[in-house]
């Protein structure tokens, strides 16, 4: 357990903390003197974290330093329900095996901010497999329709007459009885989620267990700007995705969110938070910010030599229009004299996963053959040997074979 008083943690609880219910109960759970219970939980709907996920695991970070104990629940049971919160309709549920799949690379992405060998892993099956039907009733009997309704998402559906399922009000029964299960102490979340995680304090009341305090972090704008950071929308930044992807998607970033993502997912570091105030009081150029932004983050998830690496692939690439130095090569084999055509070529390249797709990228103008954008998904690329670009980062030398 920490040496730093409780009102000393505190303080650095509060931290970039949105909301927190409450510091009283909070502080009165710290002057016991034991380590906290702590939970986070996160739903294996895709098979990968993003930078959204940072913002609430460097928090996480900061209490396990404090000698807390972090329990992170993967839920594969409440992932095959589908959480409801922010949709504006029914979200497809997903098959067990295909929460299980998506479960599996967790554990490693967390060791990058976690010391995982001091984390509980926890998936809530442990027990809702266990729950029997009278279980269940018990449970949904310590809640209201009235009181589900008052979450904004059911309320807005339920007044413009969009279906509700009855699964969907499960959900944030489930997840307070998660905390009752694990016996947390705190749980934390995103802004999103302060409506579930106030459900679960009335589910611990209501199961004879004192109530959980509740912190709540800002949610990360995804790389549109506009909505929250999410893999569907496809404005994420994955973790586990290459070191040029992961700085190269940073400076795509708009720069009216640039010092907010600063304030959200940046690690203390004095020359960033110089580079900040300079573009505050508009002193500093905001690329210079998102470069120290972007070694930051790869530094993260890659280390020293990637960052390196990937900010001169970036230059090479963006500021030099120059091709990168290393460049996979695809052999491809030609069905006749005049070679394959550019939807082959695609495919064989791996840029994309259908025909369909891959004449949508070239009618887009986003596919480019040694320099020069193409736009007839059906011209034949004669054999030989060609610099292929498949939008901004994506390249590849492809040597087209004789018949």
């Amino acid at each position: 357990m920490s040496r730093k008083a409780p009102e000393a943690q505190l303080e650095m609880v509060r931290a970039r903390v949105e909301t927190l219910v409450s510091e009283e109960e909070l502080l009165a759970k710290l002057r016991r003197g034991k380590p906290l219970r702590i939970k986070f939980g996160c739903d294996p709907s895709t098979p990968d974290l993003h930078l959204g996920h940072m913002v609430p695991l460097t928090k996480l970070r900061e209490l396990q330093e404090l000698g807390h104990t972090i329990i992170f629940l993967v839920g594969d049971f409440t992932a095959m329900i589908g959480d409801p919160t922010g949709r504006s309709r029914t979200r497809l549920s997903l098959s067990r095996e295909e929460v299980l799949r998506n479960a599996e690379t967790y554990r490693e992405q967390v060791s990058v901010v976690l010391d995982t060998a001091k984390v509980e892993i926890r998936f809530n099956s442990e027990w809702t497999d266990r729950m029997t039907p009278p279980d269940f009733v018990r449970l949904a009997s310590h809640q209201t329709v009235a009181r589900l309704l008052e979450r904004e998402d059911f309320k807005t559906r339920y007044r413009k007459g969009t279906p509700i399922a009855l699964h969907e009000f499960l959900y944030p029964l489930i997840q307070g009885y998660d905390s009752v299960a694990l016996e947390a102490d705190v749980e934390v979340g995103g802004t999103d989620q302060l409506f579930n995680l106030l459900m679960a304090r009335e589910i611990q009341r209501a199961y004879g267990q004192e109530a959980q305090a509740v912190l709540t972090l800002p949610l990360l704008e995804g790389t549109d700007g506009v909505e929250k950071m999410s893999k569907s929308l496809k404005n994420a930044i994955g973790v586990r995705e290459p070191p040029h992807e992961i700085y190269g998607k940073t400076m795509s970033i708009h720069d009216d969110t640039l010092l907010r993502w600063v304030d959200v997912l940046a690690l203390p570091d004095p020359d960033l938070e110089k580079l900040h105030a300079g573009v505050q009081r508009g002193e500093a150029n905001p690329r210079d910010l998102k470069r120290a932004l972007a070694r930051q983050l790869v530094r993260r998830f890659h280390g020293e030599q990637a960052a390196a690496e990937a900010e001169a692939h970036f230059d090479r690439v963006f500021r030099e229009h120059r091709a990168p130095v290393d460049i996979p090569e695809v052999g491809i084999p030609s069905p006749g004299p005049e070679g394959p055509d550019l939807v082959q070529v695609l495919l064989a390249a791996g840029f994309a996963p259908s025909r369909s797709e891959a004449r949508r990228l070239i009618l887009q103008g986003g596919v480019r053959l040694d320099q020069v954008t193409v736009e007839e998904p059906d011209r034949s690329v004669a054999p030989g040997d060609y610099l292929l670009q498949v939008g901004k980062r994506r390249f590849a030398r492809v040597r087209v074979a004789p018949a």
